[in-house]
This record gives structure tokens, C-alpha cells and sequence, in this order.
């Protein structure tokens, strides 16, 4: 689901091919972030995203070690995590999907508008499970540095897509500077050079053109698939290969985005806001409005959204 995750979401043919629609279950969402539960359920349903209980050992180390990078790195600046608790986790009727959400919003002083984490785990009726785990992190528009982006899908022991870039906000054509400063200085496209030399690694295109435009020229979109024989080798990618370099991302990301202030004009963040919002929608018509009803149920799926959309336009 990478769930919302994400800015604008890539795996929503793999969602929605051959998934029963659902039931519904019912529950109530509340108007405001506050959790209508105790604080200790609420401390259970954190544990519960931050488990990532689906994922293989390393995949789960992975995840783990940059959700705990980001908030130890922004620290105070992020607000606790405030979600109802049914939106903090939530399962379908029969209890063949599950899903997690997380989200903490910075303070009124930081550059970040919010992290959103998510992970998804959903029977396929042709046999097998898709496990989706994502991370991002939205900036305001009050500086112009690109946002952060990682997602492992996997829809067998054997296969896994990668989706780990810095989306930029600014046009790369317009703005030769901002090309410079995020991507050529950094010389991140080393970093998926280095997944590229795998025999495992091939490109990943995602169906919709629209997504294509949003990432970066440095984006790895990948697909990893081994034998059948093979699959501890997927762990041993994820390990050796995929952890390296999303932490190198992510460092780059933290230290020239998320902690480095960039002035802006106020008709440059005007604009920049606008651009915001446009791909904050479209990352709920596009990926989450087709998918969670079919995975959910439309009345779980309405519910979740609706506190997603707020989260989105706050």
C-alpha cells in the first residue's frame, strides 16, 4: 500500500490484478488526528508498523533503520504520531489484508510537512502474499529541496520492486541549479549504477506516464527476480545492496533537504504549494482510490482515506 504513502504511488496494477473485492468492516473516524483509544493502545499500534511483521528479516532491518534514522535525525521537530488507532492499523472482514499507516507531522518550525510510513500485507487468491512496506518524507513549500521516497514491493519469495529517489519540485529544465545541486553534486545516480551491475536487477517502468514524470533522473525503479531455488538470494540483495544504498539516499536527503534551509520568495512558494497539492492528490485518485476499496472494502477504504485526504490538505 505503501499506502499512501508515498508521493504518487507505482504499484497499483500489482494491487488491484486478480484481488477479490472486499468486505466491509465498520468503524468510526473522527474529524480530528486524536486517537479515541488509551495511550497504550495507541503505544501498540506504533509497535505494530514499526514490527513490519510481513517483511523477511532484512527486509524488516532495512525499514526499521531508516524510519529510526529520519526521527532521531529530525528529533523534536516531529510531532508525535496522532492517528486514530483503527487508521493506524486496519484489516478487511475475512482478515486476508492488513495494513499499518504512520505519520508524524513536523512543528511549526521545520522544514518537514510530514513523514508518512505504511506497510501492506494481502493474500492473493492465486496463491501467495503481497507485502508492500514505504516511507516518505513531504518538505514544505517554504523551501524548494526535493522530498524522500522508498518502497519494496514484493509479491513473491522470489521477486521485488524497488522505488527509492529524492522527487523533485522544482523543473530540471527550468532550474539547471537545482539539477546540480540534488543530483549531479551528489552523484546519486552511482547509487543505482551499483544495483544496475546485479544480474538480478532489471529497470522497472511503471504503466503510467503520469508517475514516470514525477521522479527524478536519478530514480531507482527497479525489479529484482531470482530462481525459484534461489530465494534467500532476494535477502541477500536486500542486505548487501538495497540497505547500502537507500542509506546513502537517505543520509544525502537528511543533510542537503531536510536540514538545510533554502530561502524562497512568496510567490515561489505560492507556487510550490499549488505543485504540492496537485501531486498530493493525485497520489490518492491515482494509486489509493483504485486500491484500498478492492483490498479494504469501500466503507474501511472511505474511512482511511478520509483521514488521509485531511492529513494531505492540512
Amino acid at each position: 500500500m505503501a499506502v499512501p504513502l508515498s508521493s504518487a504511488k507505482f504499484h497499483t496494477s500489482i494491487l488491484t490484478q486478480s484481488l477479490p473485492s472486499s468486505s466491509s468492516r465498520s468503524f468510526s473516524v473522527g474529524k480530528r488526528f486524536c486517537c479515541s483509544s488509551s495511550s497504550t493502545s495507541m503505544e501498540h499500534h506504533e509497535s505494530k508498523f514499526k514490527e513490519f511483521p510481513y517483511a523477511s528479516v532484512p527486509h524488516r532491518k532495512l525499514m526499521v533503520e531508516l524510519v529510526s534514522t529520519v526521527e532521531n535525525r529530525l528529533g523534536e521537530s516531529l510531532l508525535p504520531c496522532t492517528l486514530p488507532s483503527h487508521v493506524q492499523y486496519f484489516e478487511n472482514e475475512s482478515a486476508t489484508a492488513h495494513a499499518s499507516l504512520y505519520v508524524r507531522s513536523g512543528n511549526s518550525s521545520s522544514e518537514v510537512d510530514f513523514i508518512l510510513g505504511s506497510w501492506v500485507h494481502c493474500n492473493l487468491p492465486t496463491g501467495g502474499a503481497l507485502n508492500i512496506t514505504s516511507l516518505s518524507v513531504y518538505l514544505r513549500p517554504s523551501t524548494d529541496a526535493p522530498n524522500f521516497l522508498i518502497e519494496v514491493i514484493r509479491s513473491s519469495p522470489t521477486t521485488l520492486i524497488l522505488i527509492l529517489d529524492l522527487p523533485p519540485r522544482k523543473d530540471l529544465v527550468q532550474h539547471p541549479d537545482y539539477l546540480k545541486t540534488f543530483y549531479e553534486e551528489t552523484q546519486l545516480d552511482k547509487q543505482r549504477q551499483l544495483l544496475e551491475k546485479l544480474p538480478e536487477v532489471k529497470p522497472y517502468f511503471s504503466s503510467s506516464l503520469y508517475i514516470r514524470a514525477l521522479v527524478s533522473p536519478s530514480a531507482i525503479l527497479v525489479s529484482i527476480e531470482t530462481e525459484p531455488s534461489q530465494a534467500i538470494r532476494i535477502d541477500e540483495i536486500i542486505q548487501d545492496h538495497i540497505s547500502p544504498v537507500a542509506k546513502v539516499m537517505l543520509d544525502t536527503w537528511l543533510n542537503l533537504c531536510a536540514c538545510t534551509e533554502r530561502r524562497l520568495t512568496d510567490d515561489e512558494s505560492t507556487d510550490l504549494a499549488k505543485r504540492d497539492q496537485i501531486i498530493k492528490n493525485k497520489t490518492i485518485e491515482i494509486d489509493l482510490e483504485s486500491s484500498f476499496p478492492r483490498l479494504f472494502g469501500q466503507q474501511v477504504a472511505n474511512q482511511v482515506l478520509g483521514v488521509l485526504r485531511e492529513i494531505y490538505n492540512s
